[in-house]
């Protein structure tokens, strides 16, 4: 006997449901390939492997890394490089990495990166001399140049590690002195360091630091970051000074992160708000010695925070 169609409904919406019908069908199709995969020995033992992060649009929830065809590495969407270590001197391998979304589709593989490792150093315990004169200007909303003078070392410079804000972004081979780094944010301030790294691992010290501030993209309004931050330590105190953005109106509040935390806002009262440059007095309790990373960002008129000021490095005095 033939089933009254109330009673058939329900049955055809369970089978919908169970089989993932959505007028879409469920996600099936692969992320695109990581691009821009790149492979450097960083001494005689490890490998700093990267590739271009991918787009939001892909939907990456993760990353798959192979050497010589075998996973070695499980990283998360936000990750982007990664160093493989416990290799053996003057040996060739291969890397390669892809990418996997939020419903398990597996990208296929970028094209391998392949590596030869230098022979094993000596003992050998001295850092390689500071890279100088380090340059940096920004080629575009979301990309910079940077530039520096090549160091020498005993064993022979591997790599040179570019850093932004006390974190590695970028490596490059001990020939290379110039690169371009990308993924920035636009009206954004950047501060750089390169360090020099041997056969052996050691590093050197920071190179002198290189600000960058990227232009606005396309549609943005004016600069939100205050310009020209400086910091500078006495006994007991801290000394901020700064630009004020232009946003129209004075800006009278500021966050100011110390070590990458926000750690105190900055206030002034009405009719107090200084106008050109502003300067700001801490109290500090700290031990003398204590190095700090500081950077502040204003909050806008319409009630958000503007982009950071450049970060700058200060080692508190006794």
């Amino acid at each position: 006997m033939r089933r009254p169609a109330s009673q058939a409904v329900p049955a055809v919406l369970a089978a919908c449901l169970l089989a993932g019908c959505s007028g879409t069908g469920p996600d099936t199709e692969p992320p695109p390939a990581p691009a821009g995969l790149t492979a450097q020995a960083g001494s005689s033992g490890s490998v700093h492997v990267m590739w271009d992060q991918a787009r939001p649009a892909d939907g990456v929830t993760g990353y798959q890394v192979f050497r010589d065809g075998q996973p070695v590495r499980d990283l998360p969407a936000e990750k982007h490089m990664t160093d493989i270590a416990g290799l053996t001197p003057q040996r060739a391998y291969s890397f390669s990495v892809r990418a996997r979304d939020a419903a398990g589709n597996l990208s296929a593989l970028a094209p391998a990166a392949r590596v030869t490792m230098p022979a094993a150093a000596p003992e050998d315990r001295r850092p390689p001399g500071t890279p100088a004169r380090l340059t940096a200007r920004p080629t575009g909303p979301r990309t910079a140049s940077l530039g520096w003078t090549p160091v020498t070392d005993d064993t022979g410079v591997t790599a040179y590690d570019v850093y932004q804000g006390g974190a590695r972004i970028h490596t490059v081979d001990g020939l290379t002195t110039t690169t371009t780094v990308t993924g920035l944010r636009p009206d954004t301030v950047y501060t750089f360091t390169v360090r020099a790294r041997d056969r052996a691992d050691n590093s050197s010290p920071d190179s002198p630091a290189a600000d960058v501030t990227t232009p606005r993209g396309s549609g943005d309004g004016a600069a939100t970051s205050p310009a020209d931050f400086r910091a500078t330590a006495a006994p007991g105190t801290l000394e901020l000074s700064w630009n004020a953005p232009d946003t129209g109106r004075p800006v009278g509040e500021y966050q100011l992160f110390v070590n990458g935390r926000m750690t105190t806002v900055v206030q002034w009262g009405k009719g107090a708000v200084p106008t050109g440059r502003a300067v700001y007095r801490l109290t500090v309790a700290e031990p003398a010695g204590t190095v700090w990373r500081l950077k502040l960002r204003a909050r806008l008129p319409d009630g958000n925070w503007g982009s950071f000021s450049a970060e700058r490095t200060v080692r508190l005095a006794g």
